[in-house]
Parts: structure tokens; sequence; C-alpha cells
């Protein structure tokens, strides 16, 4: 089966979430608070305020919210890879990340 088959099978919520991003670049690391612009259970899309380097490393935090979940508000940490990135407009980048393990949070755990 095609990879572009396998994405089209994946359910995909067209849905602004609150997200905290953070990356690892080279010897950089840069944290941002943006809004998803889209989310599957194998990818984020969402915009950065600068570009970040195509297979970078990326730790996604975000609460997914009962339309999705179907039982109360659920966070969850994602690990990831940037897959690509492009200037959407001056100062804004939008960037699709491959999330390759997730793990749900407990209320009271706290991503370090």
């Amino acid at each position: 089966m095609s990879g572009i088959q396998e994405r089209r099978m994946t359910q995909r919520f067209q849905i602004k979430l609150p997200l905290t991003v953070r990356w690892t670049s080279g010897s950089a690391i840069g944290e941002a608070a943006t809004v998803s612009k889209d989310v599957s259970s194998r990818g984020v899309y969402f915009f950065l305020p600068k570009e970040v380097k195509q297979g970078s490393p990326v730790e996604i935090l975000l609460t997914l919210p009962h339309e999705i979940t179907l039982a109360g508000p659920v966070r969850v940490r994602c690990l990831g890879r940037i897959q690509r990135n492009h200037s959407e407009e001056e100062g804004k980048f939008g960037v699709v990340v491959a999330i390759e393990r997730y793990e749900f949070l407990r209320g009271d755990e706290h991503a370090a």
C-alpha cells in the first residue's frame, strides 16, 4: 500500500488545538506556543515563527478535547520529527510533524 493511500486512511481532524512545541536543531533548542491546523494519529500540522530543519526531533504537548476522545479532555505528549516545512508568510512557517510515538499524561503529570 502506498504512503498516500495510507495517509488518506488515517482520520484527520481539522481542529485548532493549543500546542506547546519543543525542538532540537543542531545545538539549538527552541520552544513555541502555537495552534494546530490539523491533527491525525500519525501527524500534526501547525505553524511556527521560524523555520526548523527537516528531520529535527520535536516534542508536542497538547490536550485532546471531548469531541475527539468522547470521554473528556486527555493530555498527550507526542514525539516525532519534522517531515517538511514551508514559508507561509513573513515570520510564519507551516510545519508537518510525523508522530513516532506518543504517551497519555495523567492529570497530575507534567512533562519535563
